[in-house]
């Protein structure tokens, strides 16, 4: 029997705004409310489910499906086994009755379904690199959104469903190994860039979980890159959580793939990374190492080999700069850190508008802390309104800086300045 994809499921899915894993995850959570033992669900088996390729799940699966959507299975385009999909509800029939349109909809669409999605017997659909490059295309898109909002909710939802549509064309039709795995590492990039949007926003639980499966998928392609990307991320994330061992090892397992010997600029990002964790641990002569090996490795790297778009500021040692600058705000080396500061807004290009942002706050703390209260108070204000207010990161920051200028300037006109400032453009900082 050929797989009928359950396109009823699908669009509640989208309307609900769930993806795979998270339905999953509340499915597990109702089976253990109804049977006592969690549920062994994920992403796979709600791909299962909305493929087609499982009909009619066991009952407690279908009686928690019912629990967390307020559906029944049927409702849900679940067909019983040995029963054919529902034809449509003939116009003539339909009640006035909103329960009775509700299911006359969803007959519809589970019809509409049969109808559209049904492969033909005498052939199938070839999943080709043109798929790929599609989906690689429509990932810059992704980085694009990031360098110049980052951290936003929508970036991260809309990279989700984009790495469940790279899954899905896994069962759409036939590919070579070749296909599959660049389907399994646009997948990967795209969960990456939902764990880095989370990360960006200060959504750890959330970006944990979109780690675990951007992991999954990044072994499934074989990609190193892509995998580069997310042990990189990882360490970000335990960095800004504050646990430096975690971090440290994340940074360890990017920096040992075979990629950062084959590549310099590869090496360069991860010892750049490395540095900016180990400024947690205080150690500034293994900040100086780190940040040592990181500029030899960027001076080797062949500036005209093609990289992800990802790596924008790598390529122009923007984002050399800016790790640097973090390294030294952690240790305490307030002048490196504003030197590096500067470095880094030179660098930057125009579209990196969140990176900006950011090092313009993290350059008002240099300067703060050696004594420039009212330089570094003309700095924070110059953050935009938008990144000061929308970006959970530089929100953070200047929430931060205003306390620390209140301690060491108070009373003063510039604590009253920035007092204003924050209060007519800046909520919460």
């Amino acid at each position: 029997m050929e797989n009928i994809r359950n396109v009823v499921l699908e669009a509640w899915m989208t309307e609900h705004g769930y993806s795979s894993n998270s339905l999953a995850e509340a499915v597990n959570k109702a089976t253990e409310q109804l049977s006592g033992r969690p549920g062994g669900h994920d992403g796979s088996s709600v791909r299962g489910w909305k493929s087609g390729r499982v009909r009619w799940p066991k009952s407690l699966t279908r009686a928690a499906l019912e629990d967390v959507t307020g559906l029944s299975a049927i409702a849900l385009g679940f067909v019983p086994r040995g029963r054919p999909a529902p034809a449509p509800v003939p116009p003539q029939q339909q009640e006035e009755d909103p329960d009775m349109k509700r299911r006359t909809l969803v007959g519809g669409l589970a019809a509409a379904a049969v109808s559209t999605t049904a492969p033909s017997s005498t052939s199938t659909r070839r999943i080709g690199m043109s798929d790929v490059s599609r989906l690689n295309e429509r990932f810059a898109g992704i980085v694009v959104s990031d360098h110049r909002h980052g951290g936003q909710l929508g970036i991260e939802q809309e990279a989700a469903a984009l790495a469940e549509e790279a899954l899905d064309l896994q069962n759409a039709g036939s590919a070579t190994q070749r296909v599959r795995s660049g389907l399994y590492a646009s997948a990967a990039a795209f969960r990456s860039s939902a764990m880095w949007a989370a990360i960006d926003g200060r959504r750890y639980e959330v970006a944990k979980a979109h780690m675990r499966e951007a992991q999954a998928l990044a072994e499934l392609s074989g990609d190193q890159t892509i995998k580069f990307r997310i042990w990189s991320h990882a360490g970000t994330m335990y960095r800004h959580l504050g646990r430096p061992a975690e971090a440290l090892a994340a940074n360890d397992v990017a920096r040992n793939l075979h990629l950062t010997r084959r590549d310099p600029l590869f090496a360069s990002l991860g010892h750049a990374r490395q540095a900016a964790t180990l400024g947690l641990t205080g150690d500034a002569p293994a900040v100086r190492h780190a940040l040592g090996c990181a500029e030899d490795a960027f001076v080797r790297a062949d500036s005209s080999l093609a990289r992800p778009v990802w790596m924008t500021g790598a390529r122009d040692g923007a984002e050399l700069e800016t790790l640097a600058l973090a390294a030294h705000l952690r240790l305490g080396d307030f002048a490196r850190a504003e030197a590096h500061a500067h470095r880094s807004l030179r660098l930057l290009r125009p579209q990196m508008q969140r990176d900006r942002a950011i090092n313009t706050a993290r350059l008002a703390y240099a300067q703060l802390a050696q004594g420039a209260a009212e330089a570094a108070a003309a700095t924070a204000m110059g953050v935009p309104t938008d990144a000061a207010t929308h970006h959970a990161r530089v929100s953070h920051l200047l929430h931060g800086f205003g306390a620390a200028l209140r301690a060491a300037a108070p009373g003063s006109t510039t604590v009253r300045a920035w007092a204003e400032h924050a209060a007519t453009g800046l909520r919460g900082a």
